[in-house]
C-alpha cells in the first residue's frame, strides 16, 4: 500500500494494492505495521463503526476532546463519499483549513485522521457504506461538532452529492469562530503533546 500525508498535518491517504482475477479482487485495507512506521506508534483499535448514507447525506464536522480524543481510520466499502479532514487545532499552521479524499469501492482508499482533527463526509452515491476503526469508544459527553456549512471553513461539495441532508445536531452546531471563542476546540500544543506521549509509550 501507499501512504501519503495530506495537506493537513497528521492526516494520511492510504491506497491499497488490489489483486484481481476472474473470481474478484483481494486487498489489504488496513496494515497496523505500515501505519505504525508512518505515525511512530501503533493504533489501539477499540471500536469499529459503520454508517450507511443516502446520497447527499452530510455527516460532521465531528471531533472529540483531547486527550484522548479519537483517531479514525476510515474507508468506504460500498459506494462513494468525499471525506474531509479539517484542522480545528487552535495554533496549528493550517488552522481552519481542510483537505479531502474520495473514498469509494473502486480505488478503495482509506484515510487516517489523528486525534484532535475535525472529520466530515458527504455521500455521493445511494447507500454509501463507510466503516471506521477508532482508538477510543464513543463518549457523548466529550463529542462535539462544528457546522459543516460554516463559511469560515468553506467546505466545497461536489455536484454529485445533490441536495444536502443534515442532522439537527449538525445543523445547530456552532461555527468555527464561535467554537474557538468558547474554548471548545483542541489546541495545537495539546495535540502535539498527546502525539508525543503515544510515540513514547512502550
Amino acid at each position: 500500500m501507499q501512504i501519503r500525508e495530506l495537506f493537513i498535518p497528521d492526516s494520511y491517504e492510504i491506497t491499497p494494492k488490489q489483486v484481481g482475477d476472474d473470481r474478484g479482487v483481494f486487498l489489504e485495507w488496513y496494515r497496523f505495521d505500515r501505519l505504525e512506521e508512518t505515525l511512530g506508534h501503533r493504533l489501539d483499535i477499540v471500536q469499529a463503526n459503520t454508517s450507511i448514507s443516502k446520497r447527499g447525506s452530510l455527516r460532521g464536522i465531528h471531533f472529540a476532546d483531547i486527550p484522548p480524543s479519537q483517531a479514525k481510520y476510515v474507508t468506504a466499502t460500498h459506494g462513494a463519499v468525499l471525506d474531509y479532514i479539517i484542522d480545528i487545532r487552535v495554533g496549528s499552521p493550517t488552522f481552519g483549513q481542510w483537505d479531502s479524499v474520495l473514498l469509494d469501492d473502486t480505488d478503495r482508499r482509506s484515510v487516517y485522521i489523528a486525534e484532535g482533527l475535525g472529520h466530515c463526509f458527504v455521500a455521493l452515491t445511494d447507500s454509501a457504506t463507510v466503516s471506521y476503526l477508532v482508538t477510543s469508544p464513543f463518549n457523548p459527553a466529550r463529542e462535539h461538532g462544528i457546522n459543516p456549512l460554516d463559511p469560515d471553513v468553506g467546505l466545497v461539495f461536489p455536484s454529485e452529492a445533490g441536495e444536502l441532508r443534515m442532522s439537527a445536531k449538525d445543523t445547530e452546531a456552532p461555527g468555527l469562530a464561535e467554537a474557538a471563542a468558547s474554548g471548545l476546540l483542541p489546541t495545537w500544543d495539546a495535540a502535539r503533546a498527546y502525539y508525543a506521549s503515544l510515540n513514547g509509550r512502550e
